[in-house]
């Protein structure tokens, strides 16, 4: 279950990745965008901003997701993008954040560049820190003994998730495509205290937090914590720098 406020937090660090990846997409007057994954709507609004006269269509797992994109006023509507289908208008689509829970994507890539009218743009940006402390910490405590029967079969992120952007770019490319990919590691400074925890808390970990009743969710993320905070030391001035990998590519299709 997704958990719509506690994504919000630190909202404007989150968003700069859908930024920078919207900003390199040229399309001008497209007919149709789409946000595969709207989340709670709070940057699907800014799509609109950008192309008022397109029609817009948002999509997301989650039905607690799509009820805050609605309150947004966002058409919203709960699907997965594994069956998710473009409409032969579609000209845009945006996927933020949101393949990296898709495993072998790299095949719906292909499928929807098959699907998506000559010219269309598809834009993407996954994290690319699977590798960071933050999540190889989070692996080695559920393989832990005093988890691993708990969470064995949590559906934590591994270091293979996503690909790299030349991966991406190669694939695209043998699929026709005119390919901008590139990678950006942002040094996010984080406040508060348990930084870290509760940075992840409204991402990586929400699988940990689906497997687990409360009580012992408490006493995951009380062992959690200090090890977070050793490896993300906290600065004088009461600053958390996290760094924050991120992988995009925005492909057009042939025609």
């Amino acid at each position: 279950m997704w958990d719509p406020a506690k994504y919000l937090d630190y909202a404007d660090l989150r968003a700069r990745p859908f930024f920078d990846l919207v900003g390199r997409i040229p399309a001008v007057s497209p007919r149709r965008v789409t946000d595969l994954g709207c989340g709670p709507g709070n940057l699907t609004v800014d799509l609109a901003r950008r192309w008022p006269d397109a029609v817009l269509e948002a999509v997301d797992s989650s039905p607690e997701m799509v009820a805050a994109a609605r309150e947004r006023g966002v058409t919203a509507e709960v699907a997965d993008v594994r069956s998710w289908e473009p409409r032969p208008d579609t000209d845009v689509v945006v996927s933020n954040a949101v393949l990296q829970w898709v495993p072998g994507h790299d095949e719906l890539l292909r499928r929807w560049v098959t699907q998506l009218p000559p010219g269309a743009h598809l834009a993407v940006q996954v994290p690319g820190n699977f590798g960071a402390p933050s999540h190889r910490i989070v692996r080695d405590l559920a393989a832990s003994p005093s988890w691993r029967s708990k969470l064995g079969s949590a559906n934590l992120r591994a270091e293979d998730a996503v690909a790299t952007p030349r991966a991406y770019a190669d694939l695209l490319a043998d699929a026709g495509c005119a390919v901008d990919a590139w990678e950006t590691t942002y040094t996010q400074p984080l406040t508060g205290p348990r930084a870290v925890l509760e940075w992840i808390t409204g991402t990586a970990l929400r699988p940990v937090r689906a497997a687990l009743p409360d009580a012992e969710w408490a006493a995951f993320r009380e062992e959690l914590a200090p090890l977070l905070d050793e490896a993300y030391p906290t600065r004088p001035d009461g600053t958390t720098w996290f760094e924050f990998r991120r992988i995009f590519f925005v492909a057009r299709t042939p025609g």
